[in-house]
């Protein structure tokens, strides 16, 4: 017999579908930790129609009689836990289960749902975020709470786990997915391919990409880079990503060893407002190609992402700088290497964008209206260039490579920073802190 659905889990306790997160506790689950996604879906492009089941192993936290998902507008057609039949309830943001036995604190168990219908992104303050259609084609950014527009998962950016996904869709598509391709394999009319993610991954950085693109090498040896191009832009790419194995081994020697297997860039055939990071993927829209290499600095940034939000990945958005302030400083760093402005004229050129605007934002807790405040962008990049200034190249950079390295594919923690930060200065650097990131008042340029 199928899972069937349950009115009475309707009012299942909040605590059961509340997380730590502090910015989105209406997303998320407590009582498990997930260890692996296993996804299987079929997408049919002209019908935007989407069927999947997730296979999903996780491990109790606690005694569970029943726990929750974050999961959007589908039909669900069965659900299982450990190959049982379990009741189930389904409200547009949360799919809450009650499986047959009770599930004892640190055992393993398996949820198997299917589900089916027509995605359609999350809604809310940042515009539409999760699976969206393309004028030809899919795009997935789910960055912060846009993952269950397209799978069941417990939707925290602290809550990594690996992944398998498989996408079948009509043969003329190439099908992107934020991991390591392992088989392509054409049917009648359709194309399933597969890809696994061994390493920690939280789910808002899974992304799938389809369209009919053309797949070309960004750079030859060292780490794997290709991109996923409209055939039309061909000439652009080649020349706006031109410099993409020069930044990739830029980076490597300033934060250390590329996190992952390969690096993949997807340009839409659409205009997008701004680039978006996943795991091991960067995505960018047609209006940031115009072959003079524009916004080589976006590239950079993305790119720089891979270490500072995907590797290591804040465990609550309200450390949200972590990842942006340190991908904008790798743009300036960039800048330098490649001879344009260095890092210096760059901090004087934002500290006075930043001096001429209101002092309404504390970098460590923007806020979750704040939180993708460009101010965070740019005053956070004046406090790692404040790091920088007061302790000296040598232990700056000392401080950043370790900082990657013993926090390899987990979660961090502004906390977390300050601390390690410590270690590198002769002088404290609470003040330094205090000044930077828990007062909106500007202190004085960084010299």
């Amino acid at each position: 017999m199928a899972g069937q659905p349950d009115r009475d889990l309707a009012g299942t306790q909040r605590a059961t579908s509340m997380t730590g997160d502090s910015y989105l506790p209406e997303h998320g689950n407590d009582g498990y930790r997930v260890l692996h996604y296993d996804l299987d879906l079929d997408y049919r492009v002209v019908s935007n129609r989407l069927a999947g089941r997730a296979d999903i192993t996780a491990v109790a936290e606690q005694p569970l009689s029943r726990f929750t998902l974050d999961l959007g507008q589908f039909r669900i057609q069965d659900v299982r836990v450990d190959g049982r039949p379990a009741k189930y309830s389904h409200r547009p943001d949360k799919l809450q289960i009650k499986p047959e036995r009770p599930i004892g604190v640190g055992d393993t168990f398996r949820v198997d749902i299917r589900y089916a219908g027509k995605p359609v992104p999350i809604s809310g303050r940042w515009g539409n975020l999760g699976w969206e259609e393309l004028t030809d084609g899919v795009l997935v950014a789910s960055q912060p709470n846009g993952s269950p527009s397209w799978f069941p998962c417990d939707d925290q950016p602290g809550a990594k786990a690996t992944f398998r996904v498989a996408v079948t869709t009509t043969s003329p598509y190439a099908v992107l997915v934020t991991g390591d391709p392992v088989l392509r394999r054409r049917g009648a009319g359709s194309t399933t391919w597969v890809y696994e993610r061994h390493e920690p991954t939280s789910p808002y950085l899974m992304s799938v990409q389809i369209g009919r693109y053309e797949l070309v090498d960004l750079a030859v040896g060292g780490v794997v880079q290709r991109a996923a191009i409209p055939p039309a832009l061909r000439r652009h790419v080649a020349h706006d990503f031109g410099r993409h194995g020069e930044i990739m081994t830029a980076l490597q020697r300033l934060f250390g060893p590329y996190p992952f297997r390969e690096y993949v860039v997807v340009v839409a055939d659409d205009e997008l407002d701004d680039p978006v990071e996943a795991q091991g993927m960067a995505v960018f829209g047609r209006n940031h190609v115009d072959g003079r290499r524009t916004h080589e600095r976006l590239v950079v940034h993305e790119l720089a992402h891979q270490w500072f939000g995907n590797s290591l990945t804040v465990a609550d958005w309200r450390h949200i700088w972590l990842n942006e302030g340190f991908a904008t400083y790798a743009e300036w760093l960039w800048s330098g290497i490649c001879g344009d402005e260095p890092a210096d004229a760059l901090a004087a050129h934002w500290y006075a964008w930043i001096a001429a605007r209101p002092r309404d934002v504390t970098v460590a807790d923007p806020g979750v209206d704040r939180m993708f405040d460009p101010l965070v962008y740019k005053r956070g990049a004046l406090t790692v260039h404040a790091v920088r200034k007061r302790i000296g190249d040598e232990s700056f950079f000392a401080l950043l490579r370790t900082w990657v390295a013993e926090h390899r594919h987990a979660t961090v923690t502004t906390e977390q920073f300050r601390s390690h930060a410590q270690r590198f200065a002769r002088e404290p650097l609470d003040g330094l802190f205090a000044a930077w990131l828990d007062s909106p008042a500007l202190p004085p340029l960084p010299r």
